[in-house]
């Protein structure tokens, strides 16, 4: 099962990524959120399976995002960009309060229902 994994800059999509890659799955991030192609996620490497990941500014500045235009109209934008992402993932999780071992075992649960 081919899994790829989209959201804002710092919502955890390389960390859970290679995690998930460790564990033997097919799991990829796309850089959705910086294209201008709403459905690009679905053109490069068609995936079984979209989770979304989401974050808030506020995360994101605690995740190491500042200056060089770190603003919430950023953020906005990644988000307006990933908008047709959000519509169709098989999964959506915000990680604003979770640790990347949350992260992990939130999405290990959803793919464990899947099986």
């Amino acid at each position: 099962m081919r899994i790829k994994l989209v959201g804002p800059c710092a919502s955890g999509k390389s960390v859970l990524a290679a995690r998930l890659r460790a564990l033997g799955y097919d799991a990829r991030s796309a850089a959705q959120d910086h294209s201008y192609v709403p459905d690009m996620w679905q053109r490069l490497n068609p995936p079984d399976l979209l989770v979304y990941l989401d974050v808030t500014l506020r995360s994101a500045r605690e995740r190491g995002r500042s200056g060089m235009g770190w603003t919430q109209a950023y953020l906005d934008e990644q988000h307006w960009r990933l908008r047709h992402a959000r519509a169709h993932c098989d999964f959506y999780l915000p990680t604003d309060d979770l640790t990347e071992e949350q992260v992990l075992a939130e999405t290990l649960a959803f793919l464990s229902q899947l099986q």
